[in-house]
């Protein structure tokens, strides 16, 4: 676990602010579109191709998980690689090893690789900066393209329709105002909340980062409660971008964070909205609980110095849940007769 400074490897863990956990931004910002042109902010413009791209991902890491999910609902599978590096995330940070069989990852694009700090080298040998994943890969120009993963899905979202002819779009304009409104909340509160409260050095900080993970997961189950998602009645970006941090929280977050008020598992709303979209075609492939639990109890020492790896929770997230039909008819009950 570390980071690269004018691009040599320090072996540090993450610096806490008055006993806080702070989230550096990522390092790495340009687009994909289309054409090639400049992305939504004057970012450098990189061309939609099949084949072009490689994904670097953990299965262990939620915002990885992200880029995994959209590259599966948008049907990027045959047109965007992914190499999956090893669970573990020690003194060398990300590392490139053999995976078990049931892992699918394609070839390394990048020869002669031991470490993900390399491919960061590669792009830029003098970068400064934490090595996360995802790593967004060109082949064709030997560069990183973007490693903030909300950019990603946002790509991968829109930028390759005509490679694909998947026009699904999951962060459509009259919802965009919404969307952004639950990210923001989330984003501090649960994605990123699970680590202050699970990273945090201080009481204080360790109660704020709590309090605020279960009132948001308390507003979110009242939400769920009178519709089927997020925004309505049908999926969106803020929905997986949830997603990922729900299907990690009973296995990890209750216990090796600290999250432990209550589980997912207890909320009956959440509970279920969780097991909706779990059962989502392809979704379940892209859920890896070896890896998720691998890498959090082993790779964090300073939390869990014994690296015992729990062998439970056992929960069934393909049983029946009763959202569908309960929205289904709501909707029909509420159409003029």
């Amino acid at each position: 676990m570390g980071l690269l400074v004018k691009g040599q490897w320090q072996d540090q863990w993450y610096k806490n602010i008055d006993g806080e956990y702070k989230r550096e931004d990522a390092g790495f910002r340009n687009w994909i579109t289309a054409d090639g042109s400049a992305g939504p902010t004057g970012q450098a413009g990189f061309k939609a191709e099949s084949g072009r791209y490689h994904l670097f991902v953990s299965l262990a890491c939620p915002w990885a998980h992200r880029t995994l999910i959209f590259r599966q609902i948008k049907d990027l599978t045959a047109h965007i690689g992914v190499t999956v590096v090893a669970a573990p995330m020690l003194e060398n940070g990300w590392e490139f090893q053999p995976l078990a069989d049931d892992i699918n990852s394609d070839e390394n694009p990048i020869s002669g690789l031991s470490y993900l700090h390399q491919v960061y080298t590669q792009a830029k040998a003098d970068y400064t900066g934490r090595v996360t994943v995802p790593v967004l890969w060109d082949k064709k120009t030997q560069t990183i393209v973007n490693n903030e993963s909300s950019e990603i899905i946002r790509m991968f979202n829109t930028s390759f329709n005509e490679v694909t002819g998947n026009q699904q779009d999951y962060y459509p304009s009259e919802l965009r105002e919404n969307i952004d409104e639950l990210n923001t909340l989330i984003y501090h509160t649960v994605n990123n909340g699970v680590y202050k409260a699970g990273f945090a050095t201080s009481q204080q900080a360790y109660d704020n980062a709590f309090e605020q993970l279960f009132s948001t997961l308390d507003q979110l189950d009242d939400r769920l409660a009178k519709q089927r998602y997020l925004t309505g009645a049908t999926i969106t970006e803020a929905d997986w971008r949830l997603f990922t941090t729900l299907i990690r929280f009973d296995a990890v977050y209750v216990g090796h964070f600290k999250c432990n008020r209550q589980r997912i598992e207890d909320y009956r709303h959440l509970s279920a909205y969780l097991r909706d979209l779990y059962q989502q075609p392809g979704i379940a492939d892209t859920v890896h609980f070896g890896h998720i639990k691998q890498h959090y109890y082993f790779s964090h020492t300073m939390i869990n110095p014994s690296q015992i790896i729990p062998k439970g929770p056992q929960i069934d997230y393909l049983r029946p849940h009763y959202r569908q039909q309960m929205f289904n008819h709501k909707s029909a009950a509420q159409q003029p007769a």
